[in-house]
């Protein structure tokens, strides 16, 4: 009889979702990284141009980011293919439309923020 334990795929599917979980926190909101794009539009710079500080704990010593995803990586060959991606292709894509929510729409359509009772009018 015996076998192995048939818990044994669960456990390790689990133990992948957290991982695979733990990068969405570690990342920059969708809102933040608008502003950033936005900021070096309005001084007319490019993305690619920014000049990056070089920082020991990063991969690739902090030289190889990626703005839209905000991601460092490891050389110019592995960005490269970042870039051709589909995960980069559609982020690019949200981030050149309309603006993403914030936490002050968030607010306001809970009806945590301050009241829009529209014009107010002369009473007789």
């Amino acid at each position: 009889m015996g076998g192995k334990c048939p818990h044994r795929k669960v456990k390790k599917r689990r133990l992948s979702h957290k991982t695979a979980r733990r990068g969405k926190f570690l990342l920059k909101a969708d809102d933040a990284v608008y502003e950033e794009i936005v900021k070096l539009a309005d001084q007319g710079k490019d993305a690619e141009a920014k000049e990056l500080p070089v920082d020991e704990d990063l991969p690739g010593m902090g030289q190889f980011y990626c703005l839209h995803c905000d991601r460092y990586f490891a050389s110019e060959s592995v960005k490269d293919e970042h870039y051709r991606s589909k995960r980069h292709k559609k982020r690019v894509k949200v981030m050149s439309g309309p603006a993403p929510h914030t936490q002050l729409d968030a607010d306001l359509a809970a009806g945590m923020g301050m009241p829009d009772n529209g014009l107010k009018l002369m009473s007789m």
